[in-house]
């Protein structure tokens, strides 16, 4: 039974690579396109069903633009680095939900989310491409199916431990111990690299698309301006606001540069 978890777990982890585009990085993924995306457009679907969706109105439609120049510049730069049919199997869509949350989300395969509470905080289009672009990027790389991937190696892992552990006694005190290992040690440092990383690439297509990389760094300052208590940044999914304002800070020039190979040289 050991030996044949762990045939599980190596084999998983060296058929499941993905080529991360925009990193040129072996990414964990079980889950292909053809499994996922149905899953996720039917929750999206159910979700709309169940909220207030805002269908009209120069916000909803400001979504719907942004969000289409985004994915445009994705597949611009996509199709000029050798990944022309990327894009092949995505369903853009972008809707704006009536909700006091700060906060906007994406699904696999392009299904994106804004609630209307964030939007004082974009303050405008540029405001609502810095989020767009940090959405858009995380269905590109596929974080979802990644996170999902590495769900299931956690689970395998969990089993491993109640197999290998005769003793009941023993086997609570390891399963406890592997449980939060996993989970400061693995599952939330990989949680905080997605969102490091949706931040680089958002950053890099925003500005293709036109939009001035130098208001992500003010973005996530007026956030931080809300206030609110937060978990130290090693018990958190995301990267703490001070960490994402100097990232973002130093990468903007470096987005500049990379839209101007694409002619873009002046942005909103």
């Amino acid at each position: 039974m050991k030996k044949a978890l762990l045939a599980c777990v190596l084999f998983l982890s060296v058929a499941a690579c993905k080529t991360n585009p925009f990193t040129g990085k072996n990414t964990l993924n079980f889950y292909p396109n053809s499994q996922i995306f149905p899953m996720a457009f039917a929750q999206y679907d159910q979700f709309l069903e169940e909220n207030n969706v805002v269908e009209t109105g120069a916000e909803a439609n400001m979504i719907t633009a942004v969000g289409q120049r985004i994915a445009n510049a994705a597949e611009r730069w996509l199709t000029a680095n050798g990944y022309p049919g990327y894009l092949k199997d995505y369903r853009w869509e972008y809707n704006l939900v009536k909700d006091e949350t700060v906060n906007a989300w994406c699904m696999p395969g392009g299904k994106i989310v804004f609630y209307t509470g964030i939007l004082p905080i974009c303050q405008g289009e540029t405001g609502v491409a810095v989020v767009m672009g940090h959405e858009v990027a995380h269905a590109l790389a596929d974080h979802g199916a990644q996170r999902m991937s590495a769900g299931m190696l956690q689970q395998i892992g969990a089993v491993g431990v109640a197999v290998a552990v005769d003793d009941p006694e023993k086997r609570n005190a390891y399963m406890q111990a592997y449980g939060l290992g996993t989970t400061v040690g693995g599952m939330l440092p990989f949680s905080r690299s997605h969102e490091t990383e949706a931040d680089r690439i958002g950053l890099q297509i925003m500005a293709i698309a036109g939009y001035n990389p130098d208001e992500a760094a003010e973005l996530w300052k007026r956030m931080k301006a809300q206030g609110g208590q937060a978990p130290p940044e090693f018990l958190s999914t995301h990267p703490s606001n001070e960490t994402r304002i100097d990232n973002l800070t130093e990468w903007a020039p470096l987005a500049k540069e990379e839209a101007r190979k694409f002619g873009v040289t002046s942005f909103k």
